[in-house]
């Protein structure tokens, strides 16, 4: 039996699982205050809260949960927390890979989430048999009910959750957005590269003074704040598959392990390497340490 791990001095938690055969994390965590900075995921995150308000911005917009409520967040979405009050505010959080859900989706015939195309018709929403459904879904994810109870619970999730769900008209392409999206493929290919915009503008054929700003309404950030994010959603990736957190700094492009645990403190409220021991399931049974 795990010996339960001690909560820090502010009183923040996260307790993390993953389920190797589907891929799904289930995330169950407490903060007071600020809770994360702006990031992304490359999953679809599907929640619920359970505590006390949680406010966040994503979209562009700012949103509160209060408890009871569902958040349902698109792949790519930058989104940051905090909590509204002192005493912090307490969720449950599903993340669901996108080969996952677009498996899932198109064996029912159902919208892909996970498509550029998709979003949500809402951030937040108060439908109960969807609450009930995520509820469901985590308890038998994050306590390990079993593949039948994690199955069906899962099934009945999608199918709710195909509701919430809006296909957007594809955007109209042109040169400029063309360029734009080569750019970002560029840094798919060369994050493990020192970018800077000079490189950047020449690639794309776009000055560097506008470039940055085209980029930006095209992705709602930065080239670099896009960059880190990529980054550190690779990372989590790799550390999940079992590399060595400094292995890994090396091969997303942080100058070093330091350099990366430093973003991911500041994005997921856990350093590399305990999030990478609970993903293991190692933990089981305790709350863990933010780092």
């Amino acid at each position: 039996m795990t010996t339960p791990i001690k909560e820090t001095a502010s009183r923040d938690w996260v307790n993390l699982r993953r389920d190797d055969e589907t891929g799904i994390e289930s995330l169950h965590a407490h903060f007071r205050g600020h809770a994360y900075d702006s990031h992304d995921h490359d999953e679809v995150l599907v929640g619920v809260t359970q505590q006390g308000l949680q406010q966040f911005t994503c979209h562009r917009s700012m949103h509160t949960s209060h408890p009871g409520r569902a958040i349902l967040i698109e792949p790519g979405a930058v989104h940051d927390g905090h909590a509204v009050h002192a005493e912090g505010f307490t969720y449950a959080m599903l993340y669901l890979p996108q080969r996952w859900a677009t498996g899932m989706m198109q064996q029912r015939g159902l919208s892909d989430v996970s498509a550029l195309e998709a979003a949500f018709k809402n951030t937040l929403t108060d439908d109960p048999r969807l609450i009930f459904a995520i509820q469901q879904a985590f308890f038998a994810i994050h306590h390990h009910e079993g593949r039948l109870a994690r199955d069906q619970s899962l099934d009945h999730l999608l199918s709710l959750l195909a509701r919430h769900v809006v296909t957007r008209p594809a955007s109209v392409s042109n040169d400029s957005l063309r360029q734009i999206y080569q750019l970002k493929d560029h840094l798919h290919d060369n994050m493990h590269l020192d970018i800077g915009l000079d490189e950047l503008a020449r690639h794309s054929g776009i000055d560097r003074f506008r470039l940055s700003r085209q980029f930006k309404k095209a992705f709602g950030q930065s080239p670099h704040a896009y960059l880190v994010r990529l980054r550190l959603r690779t990372a989590r990736t790799l550390l999940a598959m079992g590399n060595e957190p400094a292995k890994v700094a090396s091969l997303v492009g942080f100058s070093d392990q330091s350099h990366m645990g430093r973003w991911f403190q500041r994005a997921y409220r856990l350093s590399p390497a305990a999030y990478q021991r609970q993903c293991t399931n190692v933990l089981d049974g305790g709350r863990s340490h933010l780092r």
